[in-house]
């Protein structure tokens, strides 16, 4: 049996290196003790904010940036090895200590707004607070939500509470549960994992796409009832905090603080809803093209062009990256070359790390660091530019903003990340334009991010929004109720053209996204605008760069869709994401065109 690599069987070239953040568990520790010392001293203010406010805010903040790398630290350290028993300790050690904390420092913002509103927009106003206008801008926003004193003291205590359903999956999935071997057609078995999923339903092999479809989704079903029960627990957190907070629902809660409209969430499922013709035009050609009388889920993510191959080993992939993203800039392109031999990122499989991938970018003192798992195809050399436009974002915001201010919005969290996945593809296309072959199997993968990224994201965003809502009616989160609602989206998103799989409503069990709530939406409207920068930096060249530049350093300092709007993108509207829809038509007629 082929296993999966063991994490010291791996170059350390092609490992993260935490020493950049503390040199060893021993200095970790140090640090956390040092920042609770500092963090009690700082609670003698508890009752006297309204004396020294300025001070306050002030040193409110330092130790918010104490703190990012003490909890950087404790989580990454994790990621790779969630056995790890040392592992799981420091980040128990760090979830007891981000109470403590949040529950000493909660006196802050309360008693920020029992002043005198021209008292603190005196603050705000004053150029020596200009870093905390900001904040002190989205404390008065939030008055409606705040809650007196001791009640957020009682919310703030909540926090590890209100972290053990994703910590209940994480570990479930992560570290418990295990998959049946895949048998390849040479007899040998592999081992199917999160991790080495994404190899398995890509293959050219039908039957062996259906043993790791079947071998995920059926094992997910045998802990249905468990993880029903805790992604009920997370909907039922958002319900309370929702709900304590006084805002009109779920949905509201989430969005109200970002200052986006819950118009751009219907809009965005509108306008994927009036597509849906096209995805299944889309579809229908995959069917023809892939010779197949029935289109099963399992099939829909193996590449179209199957006469042309395109392995990606690491180096050669991130060489890739590097060649499409060159309209970004020399000077962008020396921070992904940093990023590669700099210790930033962690490569590949390995036994019990985290499934997926991301980019942990909170530093300011710090680069960010990314974890991958990379197989050696085109859609994870994709994967690599998009967790780099994360980092990248990360880098820009906060070397050009000051602390309080360069935490960007969640909002705008996915847009650097598809934009370059967007520029690599159309530089792409351009550089493959005289070989037709690989120009068809690019157009594939474009129509794949369009497929996987915006209409599966609205999918997810749907799901979300109803389990949400039925849990606001008091309606029962069950295991059947759940799996229905998403095998009926499967339907109607997919079923004009397949053979729905019933085992494709167990899907949902599987997605840790879930666990950070009305979060996947923005995958979609993030690639809608990407869509439109992209076009922008490869047409407009070094003055669309400069725009894209100031949306990237912008941060928090103004608000999310007025970022944008610093890159030409009015994100408010319909029409952006209607115009992604337009190049998803374009680029499927290309493709038609490509095969013919």
């Amino acid at each position: 049996m082929a296993d999966i690599r063991r994490r010291e069987d791996v170059a350390s070239e092609f490992k993260w290196d935490l020493t950049h953040i503390y040199p060893n568990d021993d200095a970790w520790e140090a640090a956390m003790n040092a920042t609770l010392e500092e963090v009690k001293a700082f609670a003698a203010y508890d009752g006297k904010v309204a004396e020294e406010p300025r001070k306050v805010i002030r040193e409110y903040f330092e130790l918010d940036e104490k703190m990012a790398p003490v909890f950087s630290y404790a989580f990454l350290r994790k990621e790779t090895d969630n056995a790890d028993a040392v592992a799981q300790a420091l980040k128990a050690k760090l979830m007891q200590a981000a109470v403590q904390v949040q529950t000493m420092m909660a006196f802050v913002e309360p008693e920020l707004l029992e002043m005198d509103e021209a008292a603190l927009k005196e603050i705000a106003a004053d150029p020596a607070m200009a870093d905390y206008d900001t904040f002190i801008d989205g404390l008065l926003k939030a008055k409606a939500h705040a809650l007196p004193k001791e009640q957020e003291k009682l919310i703030a205590m909540m926090g590890q509470v209100a972290g053990a359903p994703n910590n209940i999956f994480s570990m479930l999935t992560d570290v418990d549960m295990k998959f049946p071997d895949v048998v390849t057609p040479d007899g040998e078995h592999h081992t199917l994992t999160e991790g080495t999923y994404s190899t398995f339903i890509r293959h050219e092999d039908r039957d062996v796409r259906k043993q790791g479809f079947e071998g995920i989704m059926g094992t997910y079903g045998k802990f249905a009832n468990t993880i029903a029960a805790t992604y009920a627990a997370n909907v039922d957190k958002d319900v309370f905090f929702a709900r304590a907070r006084k805002y009109s629902s779920c949905r509201a809660a989430k969005m109200e603080p970002l200052q986006i409209p819950e118009e751009v969430y219907d809009n965005l499922i509108s306008v994927i809803h009036e597509n849906i013709p096209t995805l299944n035009e889309y579809l229908a050609l995959r069917k023809q093209s892939m010779g197949l009388d029935e289109l099963h889920m399992y099939d829909l993510y193996t590449p179209m062009v199957s006469d042309f191959k395109m392995e990606l080993p690491y180096d050669k992939a991130f060489d890739m990256v590097l060649e499409g993203l060159t309209p970004m800039g020399e000077d962008y392109l020396d921070k992904l070359r940093e990023a590669r031999t700099g210790g930033w990122i962690d490569v590949y499989p390995t036994e019990n790390k985290s499934s997926g991938a991301f980019s942990s970018g909170g530093l300011r003192n710090v680069h960010p660091y990314v974890l991958l798992n990379h197989n050696d195809n085109l859609s994870d050399t994709f994967t690599i530019a998009h967790e780099l436009g994360h980092s990248m974002h990360s880098f820009y915001s906060n070397t050009n903003q000051p602390a309080p201010k360069s935490d960007y919005s969640l909002f705008v969290a996915e847009v650097a990340s598809t934009c370059n996945e967007a520029v690599m593809m159309r530089y792409l296309l351009e550089q493959f334009k005289d070989d037709k072959k690989a120009q068809a199997y690019l157009l594939n993968h474009f129509l794949e991010q369009f497929r996987t990224t915006v209409f599966r994201q609205t999918m997810f965003a749907e799901f979300e929004y109803i389990a949400h809502t039925m849990a606001e009616k008091g309606q029962p989160l069950t295991k059947d109720a759940l799996t229905k609602v998403y095998y009926d989206l499967n339907k109607l998103y997919y079923g004009g053209v397949c053979d729905v799989d019933e085992l494709i409503g167990n899907e949902w069990l599987r997605i840790p996204h879930f666990y950070r709530s009305f979060y996947v939406y923005v995958y979609a409207t993030g690639l809608c605008a990407a869509v439109s920068l992209s076009e922008r930096i490869l047409n407009e060249g070094a003055s669309a760069v400069a725009d894209y530049r100031k949306f990237l350093s912008a941060g928090c300092s103004v608000p999310p869709i007025e970022a944008l709007k610093l890159a030409g993108i009015d994100m408010s509207k319909p029409e952006p994401i209607r115009a992604a829809m337009k190049v998803f038509k374009e680029t499927l007629e290309q493709f038609k065109a490509a095969l013919a």
